[in-house]
């Protein structure tokens, strides 16, 4: 099954975001990705998830989906926060 990056108004649908929030917890689960990088990786998406949630100009169906992604990265990052 080939999922669409991007959605109709051009931006990255919020499973784009979802799937690389899973990825970098199971990459930190299974010990394959550094802890230092997971976190810089998870920062990176909060930091972009949280200008695009800002966007008084994001449609609110994408707006809800982003948040969602949001909220997952910012469980994952507070996660990472308690590794060394």
């Amino acid at each position: 099954m080939s999922k669409e990056i991007l959605d109709s108004d051009g931006l990255p649908g919020h499973d784009y975001f979802l799937d690389a929030v899973n990825h970098i917890d199971d990459a930190v689960a299974n010990n394959t990705i550094a802890a230092g990088a997971a976190k810089g990786l998870v920062y990176s998406l909060v930091e972009t998830l949280g200008s695009m949630v800002g966007d008084p100009d994001l449609p609110s169906h994408l707006k809800s989906g982003y948040m969602g992604a949001l909220d997952l990265a910012v469980e994952l990052e507070a996660k990472l926060s308690k590794l060394r």
